[in-house]
């Protein structure tokens, strides 16, 4: 097996070449963009396994074969061995093949084949995803569950709207989901997911995990949840399974204490009530119910519900002062022969998109300059002032300079004519990807006032105005969502939003709070600019209201 120990240089080579982009780069599961990454890395392992998998074939011919004809040999030997040896060739050759070809066998027998499949194996071994990626896959899916509004079941078999390739979920797909939530203490999601596991089970699927362990974390989960008689019953079920298990033994004693317990105190407590008769009901004072307005509901809530499309508050009134035009920034130059299409998206805070603003062109280009550089998006701490990562960003993110090609300083100087803003003193283009489940939750872009060094850094004031690229479609999700005022901006490729972020007079505009909802089908790219106060002074003159 020559030709194996031989190319393996060549191999190495290759993979070198291939995973060079990868060296630098981990939490895959933050950005779709680098995963494609992954998807050549597995087919380059697939093809060196198939090669190993020729080799093994190729010796194992020549045992069989080798098999085959001595076989045949010796059964019509063994029928006559003395006339069989008085021929001398036939004494000879069996002193040949018992002193050199049987060694020679061993040798083939005993060749390893591996060599080449584990060197490369080994080689990407060391750019695979790690922990960290698989567990933050399994929570992004268990984000896109719950913002969504998606059953286990929806999920699993791979029904989620507007997807190109399907793809259906195991037993041990879905045990492994319920096991990470599980190791959150996150029961409520390890029950949905024990319980798709059973189910797909219960139907016949095949699968190395058995009923019993899916029963003993379904029952525990479920008395986590304080529903002490559903978990009885799946631990009775698991006793039917493996009558000796002892911890399930021990729970059903537990459970049926606490059940016993419980009853006795309902009965207690119904008793005290009948004692007080009808005096509570002169107590009982009506209370007034409260409208269930869309500014009395969380938050995350809002946010939730904006993602999946509801609690827009766009009136047909207001939606009637929303237009679109042919804008040419008070007749500039570049714009009086071609002006842009401009569409007003909100009224307040005022948001306008601007159509077919960036080519496909201009978009690979600024992927194909961003994609090597992508780390891990972070945010600012206000404690600390620095950046760092967190969980409610899951993105990554690449800066580009204006000097490094004519295409980025093109892109600049186009959003300085639009805007009528100064770029000099703007921070870099930024360049996102989000991953698996990408969102960024609700947050402000401009520092507050709790927060005096937010950009003190950078000594160019605080962030006046954010101008946001559309560079691909997604599927489903992926909306610019505005809690506060229950708006929502849907990414249409080779769109760009823009909005202020303070007033005139410098105070922050509050309901520009916004958030970037999980992706949950689709690749989302953009890339924004973030405008700075200085060197507006004499292009967004102050205005003399606080909040003009």
């Amino acid at each position: 097996m020559l030709w194996t120990r031989m190319e393996l240089p060549c191999w190495c080579l290759l993979l070198l070449s291939c995973l060079q982009s990868l060296s630098a780069h981990n939490d895959f599961f933050t950005s779709i963009g680098q995963m494609t990454d992954l998807l050549y890395t597995e087919k380059d392992l697939v093809t060196s396994l198939k090669d190993y998998i020729r080799a093994e074939e190729n010796k194992l011919a020549r045992v069989k074969r080798w098999a085959d004809k001595l076989d045949s040999l010796t059964a019509t030997a063994t029928q006559d061995p003395e006339g069989f040896l008085g021929h001398p060739v036939n004494a000879f050759k069996l002193m040949k093949r018992l002193n050199t070809e049987w060694g020679d066998l061993e040798s083939l027998v005993l060749s390893d084949t591996t060599d080449g499949f584990i060197s490369n194996l080994t080689i990407q071994r060391q750019y695979f995803p790690t922990e960290e990626d698989q567990t933050g896959a399994a929570k992004a899916l268990l984000r896109l569950q719950d913002t969504y509004m998606l059953d286990a079941n929806t999920i699993s078999t791979g029904d989620l709207p507007g997807v190109k390739h399907k793809s259906q979920m195991t037993v041990e797909d879905c045990y492994e989901l319920g096991k990470i939530a599980y190791s959150d203490a996150d029961y409520y999601h390890t029950e949905l997911w024990m319980a798709q596991a059973l189910k797909q089970l219960d139907e016949g699927e095949e699968s190395t995990i058995d009923k019993v362990t899916v029963l003993d974390y379904l029952s525990y989960a479920i008395y986590q949840q304080g529903e002490i008689e559903r978990a009885l019953d799946y631990t009775l079920r698991l006793l039917e399974l493996e009558p000796e298990h002892q911890r399930a033994k021990g729970n059903v004693k537990y459970f049926e204490f606490q059940l016993e317990k419980q009853k006795k105190a309902a009965e207690e407590k119904a008793q005290e009530q009948e004692e007080r008769g009808k005096r509570d009901t002169t107590e009982k004072k009506k209370k007034k119910k409260s409208k269930n307005t869309f500014s009395l509901i969380p938050e995350r809530k809002k946010y939730e519900m904006l993602c999946r499309g509801e609690g827009l508050r766009m009136t047909p009134r207001r939606q009637s002062r929303l237009f679109c035009r042919y804008f040419d920034n008070n007749r500039h130059p570049r714009f009086v022969l071609a002006p842009v299409k401009q569409q007003d998206e909100w009224d307040r805070p005022y948001i306008v998109r601007y159509l077919d603003i960036i080519s496909d062109a201009e978009i690979e280009k600024i992927k194909q300059l961003a994609k090597p550089r992508l780390r891990r998006a972070t945010v600012h701490d206000p404690q600390t002032g620095k950046l760092t990562t967190a969980q409610y960003r899951v993105s990554k993110s690449a800066w580009l300079t204006g000097y490094e090609d004519p295409v980025i300083e093109r892109i600049n100087e186009r959003i300085e004519d639009i805007t009528g803003l100064e770029m000099d003193t703007a921070e870099e283009l930024q360049v996102a990807n989000y991953g698996v489940g990408g969102q960024y939750e609700p947050h402000f872009d401009f520092g507050r006032k709790d927060e005096p060094d937010a950009f003190k850094e950078l000594g160019t004031g605080n962030r006046i105005a954010t101008w946001l690229f559309y560079m691909s479609d997604v599927t489903a999700g992926g909306a610019t969502v505005f809690p506060d005022v229950g708006a929502a901006v849907w990414p249409k490729k080779g769109t760009a939003v823009f909005w202020y972020n303070l007033f005139a007079s410098g105070e922050g505009d509050y309901s520009t709070r916004h958030a970037a909802c999980p992706v949950l089908v689709g690749n989302k790219w953009v890339s924004n600019k973030w405008i700075h106060e200085r060197g507006q002074e004499w292009r967004r003159p102050c205005g003399l209201n606080e909040t003009e």
